[in-house]
């Protein structure tokens, strides 16, 4: 299974819209308060739009809690790791697979990172900004994963119109 987690997200709009690529992917979605938010917050639902009632999320009290609860592979994303978010291999984690990012604002703790060094990664990106918007990290991410197992449960063709609906 592969999980997001926000620790500490701050923009309702970036949260709902990591909402709905949960939804869109089967990926679980763990937060860690505080919230800059309220969890039924107007801009969260309408980002989520109407896909939230089916995400499978969590919230925890911080980050021991979610520690304590959860065990698996961690990745950590900062935009101080050396190692592109491509550069694992995905493939043969058999464990639950866990996608950390942190606040929009500060990011990951240095505390929480130091630990674990050899598991924390970048996007690559220009030098003209710090970091992208983090419901797009999120996307870019789960995707890398799911790209390497063969995108694992997912549909090819949309569901509602039809296979041929281009071909019509």
């Amino acid at each position: 299974m592969i999980n997001i987690v926000l620790y500490e997200p701050e923009i309702p709009g970036n949260t709902g819209n990591i909402m709905r690529t949960c939804v869109a992917t089967g990926t679980r979605l763990h937060l860690i308060k505080p919230l800059g938010f309220d969890v039924d917050d107007n801009t969260l639902k309408r980002s989520g739009v109407n896909y939230i009632d089916k995400l499978e999320w969590f919230v925890y009290e911080n980050w021991n809690d979610f520690i304590s609860k959860n065990d698996g592979e961690f990745y950590y994303f900062t935009r101080y790791g050396h190692k592109p978010h491509s550069s694992f291999d995905y493939s043969k984690v058999e464990k639950d697979i866990y996608l950390v990012f942190g606040k929009e604002s500060t990011g990951i703790p240095k505390e929480i990172l130091s630990d674990h060094l050899d598991k924390c990664m970048r996007i690559p990106m220009t030098d003209n900004v710090r970091s992208l918007n983090l419901s797009n990290c999120a996307a870019i991410c789960v995707y890398e994963v799911l790209r390497q197992k063969d995108y694992k449960d997912l549909l090819f063709d949309e569901p509602h119109k039809g296979k041929d609906f281009l071909e019509k």
